[in-house]
């Protein structure tokens, strides 16, 4: 075959070689570029990422401090509070307890009195009129307590002396213990019913500190949700203030 056959015959190939091409070589310079990344320094971004992930937990710490102690402030308002209104319900019961009583003990005395009226003044009608074996009958029947006013009503000679008292009911040894009794209950109702607005008190104060503690509860479970920083400093400040007011009225109230 002739050269020019031959070069005929094998400039297609020729050419289909130079359009393709070959691949490049193994660790050409065309190979490396697709397989090159850029890594910045580890010091200049390590640094601003550990600060802020510090921050953070510091505000998460004294927000979990905050719920802690706010928690506890309602556990113990709450006690309070129950053993408050428990005593409340023990004084109002005995105030009524007691003035039942001194109501019972008044009529009874009531009683009493106008027994002791009706029959000195039957003594009296009789005694005049010289019966003095009806008299004797009468003053029998005078009730143990009447009989002191009476012997001292007598020892002032009231038949004969005009600045005697009229009557033994009258006079200072006279005393009707049902009344007296009564008196006494009375004021010892009034005494638990005091008490009992006492206790009601302290325990609508305990209540109020426990919505307190509750709003730090709020205030600082919120806060976690801000990634705005400011806005979280204020909410815990706001939240710190809350429960502070509230553990200096629970100082201030008394303990049951």
């Amino acid at each position: 075959m002739s050269s020019l056959a031959w070069t005929t015959f094998y400039e297609p190939f020729v050419g289909c070689g130079r359009r393709f091409g070959k691949p490049p070589a193994l660790g050409s310079s065309a190979n490396m570029s697709e397989h090159v990344h850029v890594h910045a320094p580890h010091e200049l971004t390590e640094s601003h990422a550990q600060s802020t992930t510090k921050s953070e937990r510091v505000l998460e710490l004294f927000a979990t401090i905050l719920l802690s102690l706010a928690t506890l402030g309602i556990a113990w308002s709450g006690y309070q509070g129950a053993r408050w209104n428990g005593r409340q319900a023990r004084e109002y019961a005995q105030s009524n307890t007691a003035r039942n009583l001194a109501n019972r003990s008044a009529t009874t005395g009531a009683q009493n009195r106008t027994q002791d009226l009706l029959n000195f003044n039957r003594w009296l009608e009789v005694e005049t009129e010289g019966n003095q074996q009806l008299a004797d009958l009468y003053q029998r029947r005078f009730r143990p307590e009447f009989l002191p006013a009476f012997e001292a009503w007598l020892a002032e000679d009231p038949l004969s002396n005009p600045a005697a008292e009229a009557s033994p009911l009258r006079v200072p040894q006279y005393h009707v213990a049902a009344l007296e009794r009564s008196d006494r209950l009375e004021t010892e109702g009034t005494q638990h019913f005091e008490h009992g607005k006492e206790a009601t008190e302290h325990t609508d104060s305990y209540v109020l500190t426990t919505v307190f503690f509750a709003s730090v509860l709020f205030f600082a479970g919120i806060s976690m949700r801000f990634e705005w920083r400011k806005m979280r400093i204020t909410v815990l400040v706001l939240a710190t203030l809350t429960l502070a007011y509230g553990f200096v009225q629970i100082a201030t109230l008394p303990i049951l």
